[in-house]
Order: C-alpha cells, then sequence, then structure tokens
C-alpha cells in the first residue's frame, strides 16, 4: 500500500552470486576429493571474502571503506596490486608496485569517459623488478553513472583476469547502491520524524496547558506534576536522538500523555493498557505509538457521548511483539483509511500515515499498520515488531 521502499536484501545475496559465478568460471573444474570439491572449496573462500569486503562498503565508495576492502577484492582477483578510485582521485591501493599509485587515477580515465571496462597493456616502469606491467580497469557504477573504478595490475592480463575484474566492479557497484538506499531511507525517516513533531497539534499544547492553570488554585499539587508530565512529553517528543527507542520508553510517553489528556475530558476518557513485561525491551521506532494513541483519542473520542474508552495492548508473539491501539469512538471509512495508508495526504491523520510509512522503511511492507474500522464502530489499529530486527540494531561508528 505504502509507496515507501526497504532494503532489498536479495539483491545482496544476487550481487554476491553473481562474484562467486564470475571468479568461478575462471576455475577449472577438478575431480572431486573427500567431502568437497576443489570449486566448492573455492566457492566457499570467494563468498568468505567478499563478506570481508562487504562490510567495508556498507557506507559506499568511501576513502576509509576502500582502504580496508582493497586487500579483499585483491585477495578474489589474485591480482600483483589492486586500486580503488572514485570520481576525483585514488582511494586505495593495495600490494605490490605501490610507486604506481598516484598513477591510478590515470590509468582509469578511459573507464571513466566510456563507463566500459579497459586493458592498459603498458605500464612503463623504471625498476626492473617490478611486477606491474599491464591492467585491467572496471568501472564501479550507480544510477547510471560511473563513480569509481576498480583497476587490477599484472604482469601478463588474461582474459580471465578481465572478466574478473568486470564482475567484482559490478558487485561492488551493488554495494554502492545498497549504500545509497540505505542513506536515502534514512533520509526519508528523519523528514518524516521532523514532519510529525511538526504536526503535534497546537490544540493539544493549549488545551494541557489550559489545564494545568485550571489545577492551579484548586489543587497547586497537581498543576506541579501536571506541569512536569508536560515537560518530559514535550522533552521526549522534540528530542533529537537516535530513530529508535524501547517499547517501555514509548509507553512511557503515552502515559505521560495521557495524563494530560484525562487531566482535560475527566471521567469522560477511561484507559487500560494490558502489556507484557517481556516486550519492554523490544527497540521500535522513536515515536511509533503515541502519534496512534493521540489519533485514537482526538478522532475516536472528542466528540463521543459519555465515556470513551481506549485499550492499549502489547502482546509476545513469539518472534514478534504485536501492539494494538482500540478505541469505541467514531470510526472512520475504511476507504478514507486505505487512501491515508497510501500516501494521500490528510491534515487530520498526519500521525497515522506517518508512522506507517517509517514501519514500513524498516521492516519492510509486510510490517505496516492494520487498521480495522468502520463508521460508527470504532478503530483498532495493529502493528508487529520484529523481536531482532538489523536496522534497529545495528551499531554505530566505524568497523574494522
Amino acid at each position: 500500500m505504502s509507496g515507501t521502499f526497504h532494503l532489498p536484501t536479495a539483491a545482496v545475496t544476487a550481487g554476491l552470486m553473481l562474484l562467486v559465478l564470475g571468479v568461478v568460471w575462471l576455475l577449472r573444474r577438478g575431480r572431486r576429493k573427500g567431502f568437497i570439491s576443489e570449486v566448492d572449496k573455492a566457492t566457499y573462500s570467494t563468498l568468505h571474502t567478499a563478506s570481508k569486503a562487504s562490510a567495508h562498503l556498507a557506507d559506499g565508495l568511501t576513502a576509509e571503506g576502500a582502504e580496508r576492502a582493497a586487500r579483499h577484492l585483491l585477495a578474489i582477483l589474485g591480482a600483483e596490486a589492486l586500486a580503488v578510485c572514485d570520481g576525483s582521485g585514488i582511494l586505495a591501493w593495495h600490494g605490490a608496485g605501490e610507486s604506481h599509485r598516484r598513477e591510478a587515477f590515470g590509468h582509469a580515465a578511459q573507464v571513466r569517459d566510456t563507463g566500459r571496462t579497459a586493458v592498459i597493456s603498458t605500464i612503463t616502469c623504471a625498476d626492473p623488478n617490478c611486477p606491474l606491467r599491464a591492467a585491467v580497469s572496471a568501472p564501479v557504477v550507480s544510477e547510471g553513472l560511473v563513480v569509481g573504478t576498480i583497476t587490477a595490475y599484472t604482469t601478463d592480463p588474461s582474459p580471465g583476469l578481465a572478466r574478473a575484474t568486470e564482475e567484482v566492479a559490478g558487485w561492488v557497484s551493488t554495494q554502492v547502491a545498497l549504500a545509497e538506499l540505505a542513506r536515502t531511507r534514512t533520509r526519508a525517516m528523519e523528514a518524516e520524524l521532523r514532519a510529525l513533531r511538526a504536526q503535534i497539534s497546537p490544540h493539544f499544547i493549549y488545551n494541557s496547558l489550559a489545564a494545568i492553570a485550571s489545577f492551579v488554585r484548586t489543587d497547586p499539587d497537581r498543576a506541579r506534576e501536571l506541569l512536569l508530565d508536560f515537560a518530559d512529553f514535550t522533552r521526549y517528543a522534540l528530542r533529537t536522538g537516535g530513530a529508535f527507542t524501547t517499547l517501555a520508553e514509548e509507553l512511557r510517553n503515552v502515559e505521560r500523555y495521557l495524563v494530560l489528556e484525562q487531566a482535560r475530558f475527566g471521567d469522560r476518557l477511561a484507559i487500560a493498557l494490558l502489556v507484557a513485561p517481556e516486550v519492554l525491551p523490544v527497540q521500535v521506532p522513536y515515536l511509533a505509538v503515541q502519534p496512534l494513541v493521540e489519533n485514537a483519542v482526538r478522532h475516536g473520542l472528542a466528540d463521543k457521548v459519555g465515556t470513551g474508552h481506549v485499550t492499549i495492548t502489547a502482546v509476545d508473539r513469539g518472534a514478534y511483539a504485536e501492539i494494538a491501539i482500540e478505541d469505541d469512538g467514531a470510526g472512520a471509512d475504511p476507504e478514507q483509511i486505505r487512501r491515508i495508508l497510501d500516501g494521500a495526504h490528510s491534515r487530520d491523520s498526519v500521525g497515522l500515515g506517518n508512522v506507517d510509512a517509517r514501519l514500513r522503511q524498516v521492516y519492510g511492507d509486510d510490517f505496516g499498520l492494520v487498521v480495522e474500522t468502520a463508521p460508527g464502530a470504532g478503530t483498532k489499529v495493529t502493528f508487529r515488531i520484529p523481536k531482532f530486527a538489523p536496522a534497529a540494531h545495528a551499531p554505530t561508528g566505524s568497523r574494522s
């Protein structure tokens, strides 16, 4: 339903397999000896080495990542030396003939201009013992543009080395594309959070302050407690920390919000929280629950005659935590909700579409909101969170 995206892990697998096939293509298939063949061993070795290189390319074609990945890429190709360049200069050199490093960017000029693999048949060197006499250079491409090159140096280039260098450069292109997707996803999430903070209801702020003011003379202690809750709520809602928090922290902020709303609605608002303790440590996207609770209060109960009920549940579903927010308010037109989840803008339901988009961005389209509603029948919004998701638990800082 949503137009957002998630990291295509299938592309990672496909990229690795293409790399392996390209390298194994060069090997002569021998007779099986023992449990696995020589080709099986070579396949495992290539996969293992490529896996090490990919860890250093997670941020794209950077100087630090290229320097660390170069030795693994050289091991795959079996050349004498390897150079990694971007569009403005050399990023990394690994192997023999360090004196040729400053020439590597020029060696790849034809590849940058044409976007095609090129063989440099003659490399001049004053050192008679230098093994670098020729090279193969292949393009690293992202979104149709040459963003870098992989150049393998050898004594005598072969068609096999040319093919292998091209395959390795293609695999690096896949890693660069995945890194760009990750950056795009991060930027999209940051934009969604900014939009969500911007739509924190001015009416809620005014009403909360008015409710606090009403207790200043009649019940100063409660006014003070409400003011502290209001300060803690806004501090959490406007924080500039990471994109994830624990379910326990998210629910704690929901409780602050509900305390403030109950000061306004009094007995007209009844709250029930049913939370399994084992799911409290689960990492969830920041501001994933509170906007849904706010929708339940604002749209479900604001115009309801009599007492309105909001029930918040969080239960353990094996590999997932399942969170649900249900109200017995006015309900909504299912078609209108479907349009909101498909990306249609609605000033009154920014939180609903925002949370759905962010869940899909992080976990995939199978983890968006499930909304059950009808006019006059109340609304129930449910979503699942994987107990362990790499996007929520990925370490920060440099990779070794």
